[in-house]
Parts: structure tokens; sequence; C-alpha cells
């Protein structure tokens, strides 16, 4: 086998992959070293199986979050971003973020100092697996949420602070706008460049794959300037960068009786609120759904609710020049070594990575291996307690458990 190699990136923007590529992990905080344990056991013996040994990942270890900061070093520092863009492709556990002081979050500093302006977060359902619907069967979506602006931009100031009571002066005598005494402040930009290339991306991703819809949730109805203008813009990115392959919901009804031409992929919209009922009542009319920031984050995670939680729910951060495949739940750090958790969001995110890198045969192992494993009922604690007649395992037992039904 060849030497370990960083991956690089070809003409147009495609991954130049090598037999041995180097990709860096960040175990994480918390649980973050016992999923990581269970991830990189399923992921090694997937890439073994689907190419008889040919191929292996090299794994680079990075330190970020409380065990760098543990070393005295900064939570985030800079040379393991550079170590990111240099290899192209990396995975990450959970990384802890306080509520309501100390440090923004790294997680989304990483997001941002990247560009990773795509968080893309498939939610299927899985048989065997517990959920509160009736027929849960029905999810199966693709959520792109833009990740670098919005209200998660971080622009906000406490209350009573001298930046609050300045940016209030302003308002009041600069733009007529009166907000209660002593308030918090945060601004929520949302731009023209930043949706178009995360619409852009998430009406490809339907083309590629031929899915019938993409569907851009907005609050457009309060919020005109904001998310009202992500709706246009797009609607005019479909238009300018996609005539050919997409067609409006509007132009299927007033032209087509309804019915979308073959080969083309639907663009409509759909207010947030409605959009929440609409995935629980309708959810086989949804396929890549387009979405800012905030509304993104809500409606991914009452998605992943639906089939299985946050346990279940893969993740990854992608960006024209390099993507971070992750864990999309917290850092859980009361059970932080105890072996218990299930690592099935950071394996699945890891099955992302794979077909991210065009090995999708090992990533098709693993979410076989992983489903045949939920349907003999050998599950972690989370899975277990909803299951009737379960054997309970630890975190690592599951992860052997995956192994052993890729023979």
């Amino acid at each position: 086998m060849q030497q370990p190699e960083k991956i690089t990136m070809g003409p147009g923007g495609r991954l130049q992959v090598p037999e041995r590529p180097i990709i860096p992990y960040i175990e994480g905080d918390g649980i973050g070293p016992d999923i990581w344990r269970a991830t990189v056991l399923v992921l090694d013996a997937a890439v073994a199986k689907a190419f008889g040994g040919a191929r292996a990942i090299s794994w680079l270890p990075l330190a970020v979050g409380e065990a760098a900061a543990a070393a005295g070093g900064e939570v985030l520092p800079e040379s393991a971003l550079e170590t990111i863009r240099q290899h192209r492709v990396a995975i990450k556990g959970p990384l802890t973020t306080p509520v309501g002081k100390g440090m923004r979050s790294v997680n989304v500093a990483i997001r941002q100092r990247l560009d990773l302006y795509a968080c893309v977060r498939p939610v299927r359902y899985m048989a065997s697996v517990p959920s509160p619907m009736k027929h849960p069967e029905g999810i199966d979506m693709v959520v792109f949420r833009e990740n670098t602006e919005d209200l998660y931009a971080g622009i906000e100031w406490p209350a009573g602070s001298a930046e609050a009571g300045r940016l209030e002066a302003f308002l009041r005598e600069q733009m007529g706008v009166t907000l209660p005494p002593g308030a918090g402040i945060g601004i929520k930009p949302i731009s023209r460049d930043n949706t178009r290339r995360l619409v852009a991306r998430a009406i490809a991703y339907a083309i590629d794959r031929r899915l019938p819809s993409v569907t851009l949730m907005h609050k457009g109805n309060i919020m005109k300037y904001t998310e009202g203008a992500f709706r246009t813009w797009g609607y005019e990115v479909a238009a300018e960068q996609f005539a050919d392959q997409t067609i409006t919901e509007a132009e299927v009804a007033a032209e087509h009786d309804g019915r979308a031409p073959a080969g083309k992929v639907v663009i409509k919209d759909r207010i947030a609120d409605m959009l929440f009922q609409q995935v629980l009542l309708r959810p086989e009319e949804y396929h890549v759904i387009a979405t800012p920031n905030l509304n993104g984050d809500y409606l991914s995670d009452a998605l992943a609710a639906q089939v299985g939680g946050l346990g279940m729910a893969p993740g990854a951060n992608i960006g024209d020049d390099c993507a971070v495949f992750e864990a999309t739940h917290g850092s859980a750090p009361k059970y932080a070594g105890l072996d218990k958790v299930n690592p099935g969001s950071l394996i699945l995110s890891g099955a992302m990575m794979l077909d991210h890198i065009g090995w999708s045969a090992a990533a098709e192992r693993v979410r076989r291996a992983l489903q045949d494993t939920i349907v003999q009922k050998t599950v972690t604690y989370d899975l277990a307690r909803q299951i009737e007649g379960a054997k309970e395992v630890s975190c690592s037992a599951f992860a052997r458990a995956v192994v052993a039904n890729m023979g």
C-alpha cells in the first residue's frame, strides 16, 4: 500500500483521493473520545472490507476544545484550522459550548473560519428505530442549512452594556426605532451571495441524485428583508443557474396541470412554521430543504426526533475548499468516559464522509451493518429503553456488533 498522502483538489473542484488519505480528526469533549473510538473501529473495518485491504485511512489527531485548553493552548488553534484546510476533509466529535457566558461556540467558529457555508443534515428513517410517529418511513429528507450568517453570526451585545446602549440610541435617533429599555440586541444578516451559493449547492445535490424537489424554508411573511430575501434569492439562483433542470411549483400548477415534467426538480417555498407541520403530516412531499441558519437548526433537530433522535442524526459542514463531518449532538459531559452513549450520529457522519471522498462502497457497508444491528435489537441505552426485548450494550460493544454485521 502506498504511503499516506493528503487529499487534494483537482480540476472543477473535484477531490483527488489517494489510496491512503490522511484525514484529520477531533475527538471532541465529554463523550467525544468514547464515540470516536467506536466510530474509527467501524469506519476502518468498512474500508478494509469494501476494498479488500487496498485502501485505508491514515488518521491525524487534532487538539481542539477542552483538550487543547487543558494543554495550555487556545480552544481553537489556528494550526488546527490550517491543517483542515490543507487536508480538505476532517471529522469531529462534539465540542462543548457554554450557555449564556464564556467562549463563543467552537463549532460555529470552525464553520465560519473555514467558510463551511452548507450544513448538510440527511434525515432518513431506519427500520426498527423507535419513533413517536405512526409512519416514520415517509421521512427521507436532506436539510441544507446556511452556516455562516443569520443570528448565528454572533453579532450581539448584552442588555445594559455600553455597546447595546449606543446601538439603541442610534436606532432611536437615526432610524426612528424604539426598543424596550435595557434590551439585549442582536443583528440578523442574510446576504444575497451567501444565500445563492447555499441554494445552488442544494439544487445541485437534488439534480445529481434525481430528487423531485427543493423547498426554500423561510419566515419571509414577517422578516421580509432577510428571510423574505432568502426566498427571492433562492428562486433567482434556480432560474439563472439551473433553468433547464428546474421548474417552480407555480409553473407546474399553471402550465402542467399540477404534474411536474419528467426530469425537472420542482422549486417551492414554505413559511417556516407551516413547514414544521408539513414534515410531520406530509413528509413524503419534501426531499431537499434549503434554509437560513436558525430555521435549519430547529428543523433538522425536529426531524431527527422523528427518526431516533440526535444519537442517530449525521451531519456535515461543507464549503468550496474543505469539509468537516461531525456528530450533531452535544458533548453530554455527565456520560464522559462511561462507554455508554450511542455512537450512531458520528458513525453515520463518517459514512457521509466516505461518500464525500468517493468511497461509497464502504459507506453503504456502514449504513447496512448499523441498520442490521438495530434490527437485531442490539443497541445502546437510549434505544434499548424504547425497544421491547432489546439487548442493551455499551458504546464500544455496539461498534463491535456493527463490525460483526459487515461479514
